[in-house]
C-alpha cells in the first residue's frame, strides 16, 4: 500500500492534468489538481525552510568550517521571513484601512521591497559581475583551436564578448553603414538572433520530447524512482 496509493495518486493526477487541456469539460478537474500541487508546494517550502535552519545551525553550534556564513544565512533568512510574514512596514490596503496586514507584504516602501531592492538585487548583481571573470578566465583556459569546430566556437565567443563591451563597439565604428552589419555589436545581435536561437529551439525541443518521455513511463508506472526505489 505504501507504493501502490502514490503511484495511483500520481496516475490519476498526471492524466487529470492532461485530459482537462483538451476536454474544457474537465478543466475544473484539473484547476484542483494544480491547487493540490500549490498546496504541495507550500509544504515544501516549509520543510526547506527547516532543513536550512537544521543544517546551518548545527554547524554554528558546532563551529564548524565555514560556521561564520552559516550564522548569516540564519539570520538573513529569518529577518526575511519575519518582515515578511508580519508584513513590516506595509500600508494597509484601501478596502480596510484599519488593518495594518491588510496591504502587500512587497508594497513599493514596505521593509521586504527595501531588503529586496537595496540588498538581494545588489548582491545578486555583484555575484554574477564577479561570475563574469571566472567564466572569461575558464573560456580562455578551455578553448583550444584544435579543430574547424573550436575555431569557430572561439571565434564566436570572441565576437559576443566584443560586441557586448564599448572597446568592441570602438573597434569596427570606423566601417561605412553599408557594412554595418560587420560591425561586433551588430554580429553579436545577429549572432544571439539567429544562430543562438535557432540552437537555443533546438535544445528546447530535445528536452520536450525527454520530458514527455519521462511523463510517460511515471504515468504508465514504468518509472518509480520517485517512490524511493528504483523502478521495481
Amino acid at each position: 500500500m505504501q507504493r501502490t496509493v502514490p503511484l495511483l495518486i500520481a496516475i490519476v493526477c498526471g492524466f487529470t492534468m492532461i485530459v482537462s487541456f483538451f476536454i474544457p469539460a474537465a478543466q475544473r478537474s484539473g484547476d484542483d489538481v494544480a491547487e493540490i500541487f500549490n498546496i504541495l508546494a507550500a509544504v515544501a517550502f516549509v520543510l526547506g525552510g527547516g532543513n536550512l535552519l537544521k543544517i546551518h545551525l548545527k554547524k554554528v553550534s558546532d563551529q564548524a568550517a565555514g560556521w561564520g556564513y552559516s550564522l548569516i544565512t540564519v539570520t538573513a533568512f529569518l529577518l526575511t521571513l519575519c518582515v515578511g510574514l508580519f508584513k513590516i512596514g506595509a500600508n494597509p490596503a484601501d478596502r480596510y484601512p484599519g488593518h495594518a496586514w491588510s496591504g502587500e507584504y512587497s508594497e513599493t516602501g514596505s521593509a521586504f521591497w527595501w531588503i529586496y531592492e537595496f540588498v538581494f538585487k545588489p548582491i545578486t548583481a555583484t555575484m554574477f559581475a564577479m561570475l563574469a571573470f571566472y567564466v572569461a578566465s575558464a573560456a580562455f583556459r578551455a578553448f583550444r583551436a584544435k579543430n574547424t569546430e573550436a575555431v569557430l566556437l572561439l571565434g564566436t565567443a570572441f565576437i559576443i564578448l566584443l560586441g557586448r563591451t564599448y572597446a568592441g563597439v570602438i573597434l569596427t565604428d570606423w566601417l561605412p553603414d553599408s557594412l554595418s552589419g560587420l560591425r561586433f555589436e551588430n554580429l553579436t545581435m545577429t549572432i544571439m538572433n539567429v544562430f543562438n536561437t535557432a540552437g537555443s529551439r533546438a535544445i528546447m525541443i530535445g528536452i520536450a520530447l525527454g520530458t514527455a518521455s519521462v511523463s510517460l513511463k511515471i504515468l504508465l508506472g514504468v518509472d518509480r524512482s520517485y517512490l524511493g526505489g528504483g523502478r521495481g
